[in-house]
This record gives C-alpha cells, structure tokens and sequence, in this order.
C-alpha cells in the first residue's frame, strides 16, 4: 500500500514537472511581455485610466492575431490580419478606450474590429459591448475567438457597421475603428442623449480622431490627435467624395509649419512619440521637429502614409534637412535614426523598405537627397521620420518628395 501511494506521488510529481512548468512559463511570459507593452507603449505615452491600463495588460493580443503574427502580437505597432486589413496598434486601441470614458453600466457600440481585440479590452469595463465586422471572413475568426476565450458580454454581428445595430440602440458610447469620410447618420441616431462617439474622420489617408458628445439631438465635437486606419470595404468607402491619387504621390505638411487645433502635435502626422514642434532656428519656415530619446528601443517618431502606385512610379526622390547632437543606434540594427521608408502591398504586404540618412554623431543643419527605385507591386509608402529607436537628438524639417513616372 504504502509503495504503491509512493509510486502514485512519484508519477504525479512526474507528469507536473513535464506539464506545469510550460503551462506557468508560458502565461508567466506573456503576461510580463504584456506589462511590459503597457509601461513602454501605453503608460509612457499618457493613457493613465487605471481601468484601461489593467485590461490591456490582462488582454491576451497574441490570441487575436493570425498565429503567422504571433511573434509581433506586443509590439506597438499595426500589421496585417488578412482580407487587407491591419490590428490596431496596442496604443491606438488604450487611447481610443480612455476616451469614451467606459463605465461599468455602459453598452458600447463598436464598428470594424477585425481582429476582435478591441472589443475583448471593452468587455471587462462595460456592461455590453456590441461589435459589428464589416470583413466577413475576419468577422467569422473574431466571432469564434470571442466565444472560446468567453467574453459573455461581447455580441457580434457582420454587416455594414455604418447602418449600426438599430435593434439594440441606443447606445453610451461609441467607437468607430475604421475611417469614414462623414459621421454615418444611424450612427447620430442610435447614441443615446448625452453620450459620447469616438470616431476617426478624415480622406482615406488623411484623419483626425474627433470626440462627441450628444446634447439636445446636436453633436458636440472636439478635436483630438492625427492618425491613419486602412480603407475598409463596404459602399460607403467606394463613395468617397474626395478620392486619393497613387499617381500624384505628395507629403502633406512637409514642411511641419501646422498646428490648426494647436495642440501642440503637428498636424498630418500620425502616431507621434517623443517628438516637439519647435519655433525658430529652423532650416526653413518658422518650425521644425525634434526627437528626443534616451532609452534605446524607445519609439521617437512620427509617421504619415502616401498612396503610391509602384505601376505607374518609378522612382521618387526624397530631400529634407537634418540636424542632430550625439545621436546613437538603438540595440537592434533597424534602431537607426533617419528617415524611413516602408512599402505596402495591395494586400497590405511590406514589399520593401529603405533608410534613409543613417545619422550618427552631431551636425548643424543640412540637406540629404537620395533617388529611391519604387517596388511595382507599391500602393502606399509609410514615411517614418524620427530616432527610430536610436538615441539623441534629431532635428527634421523641410522634407520633399518629387516622383519620376515609368516609361511605357
């Protein structure tokens, strides 16, 4: 008997040394590389809602993501899912919750998911939050993973997500994650008097998150930080107004003189960290930009998106005005102060990349110029300006681009 309780504790001790210890590193793993997300991305950057900050940090992203994604799940930045659309950086996702202000008693409307994280971060701080998938495919995947992970409270719907969900309306809050040219009419609807809509607005590349408020029928709006959501499908995307051009490629506020909501955050721009508008002593213009960075890896930077199509466009070239003191590389190869470059595919794809400017040490005030070949299968450019990573200071302004179309 007594041998026999020894073997059964021998073979249970066995079997959780083979078994607990990747269960516990596992989840161990992903809930510090959370935390860590949370301070360097999310807390760094001013979301300070302590509701907010929790749920990210309990919100399991690398369950949301294709598993081919994984590896980038808590990296704060936005990338492919299928059916051409993009996850929403982990910052993106914070800022947008702490500005509805979610209270335990809410029922939230959220359109074009996708990925289904957004409306997993909600779920813990309302009491319903009901998200609409305008992608059908993506809208079948998100539904699925919502359901095993068991988020009770979430209801989901595929459909065109700008008619919103008359039945269950109206609502507190909503939170429109994709970008249309005018605030839907149902959606001014189905918000309750004296609630609040979080939408981005704005050209297919060009937006600005606005906030909302809902006072005797009239929307009340204020206007927050630049940013960019890939098109989506659906008919009101095909029925733009204002159409973009990938065969006339141009930055706008390249020379970052506008502030027009003098926020302090220049205007065009999206997804900027570290990074001042900065009066006089400029190469031209009355302003100019300065990343600042003393922790290597850390993001100073800024971005903004150019349709361009690599059919018609050859080659642009791409001139703008540096200064910097004693700036360094980050820890990784790719943390390199400069401008970058990033080509996007159809499907949302990186087709190439290239750097330009490769700043190291100090220097007043000059102008860099390089000719840069355009993959073909390009229809957009992401131009990312800033330490990238690196450490130091880097002074930016001025820059220009100018494009050389292919020969038939």
């Amino acid at each position: 008997m007594q041998n026999s309780l020894i073997n059964n504790r021998i073979t249970c001790f066995l079997v959780c040394m083979l078994i607990c210890p990747v269960i516990t590193e596992s989840a161990d793993r992903y809930k510090k590389i959370r935390a860590n997300m949370v301070r360097k991305f999310i807390e760094n950057e001013g979301v300070s809602n302590p509701r907010v900050l929790k749920s990210m940090r309990d919100t399991p992203r690398h369950l949301f993501v294709p598993s081919s994604q994984k590896k980038h799940a808590y990296e704060d930045g936005a990338f492919p899912i299928g059916s051409n659309q993009t996850i929403s950086p982990p910052y993106i996702v914070a800022y947008m919750t702490e500005k509805i202000d979610p209270q335990p008693t809410d029922r939230v409307l959220e359109i074009g998911t996708g990925s289904g994280y957004q409306a997993a971060v909600l779920s813990p701080l309302v009491k319903d939050v009901y998200t609409i998938e305008i992608v059908e495919k993506l809208g079948r995947t998100s539904a699925r993973t919502l359901k095993r992970l068991k988020y009770k409270n979430v209801h989901t719907k595929i459909g065109d997500g700008y008619k919103g969900w008359a039945e269950h309306a109206p609502f507190d809050k909503i939170i429109v994650t994709c970008s249309p040219e005018k605030i839907p009419g149902p959606l001014i609807k189905q918000l309750k008097e004296g609630g609040i809509m979080l939408i981005p607005l704005g050209e297919r590349y060009q937006q600005v998150f606005h906030l909302f408020e809902k006072k005797d029928g009239i929307l009340e709006r204020t206007e927050l930080i630049s940013t960019f959501f890939v098109p989506m499908t659906g008919v009101s995307e095909k029925n733009r107004e204002v159409l973009p051009d990938p065969t006339n490629p141009k930055i706008r506020n390249g020379n970052f003189e506008l502030d027009e909501n003098k926020d302090g955050r220049v205007d065009n721009w999206h997804y900027q960290r570290q990074v001042e508008m900065i009066s006089g002593n400029s190469d031209e213009g009355e302003h100019w930009l300065k990343f600042t960075n003393t922790e290597p890896g850390k993001l100073s930077q800024l971005l903004q998106c150019v349709p361009v199509d690599g059919r018609k466009i050859s080659a642009i070239k791409v001139s703008l005005s540096v200064k910097y003191e004693n700036t360094a590389k980050g820890n990784k190869s790719w943390e390199t102060p400069g401008l970058y470059l990033h080509y996007y595919s159809q499907n949302r794809n990186i087709v190439g990349e290239n750097l330009i400017g490769r700043i190291k040490g100090s220097s007043d005030w000059y102008t860099i110029e390089k000719i840069i070949l355009i993959p073909p299968k390009t229809r957009e450019i992401i131009f990312r300006a800033g330490l990238n990573g690196g450490t130091g200071m880097l002074g930016v302004d001025n820059l220009q681009i100018k494009y050389r179309t292919r020969k038939r």
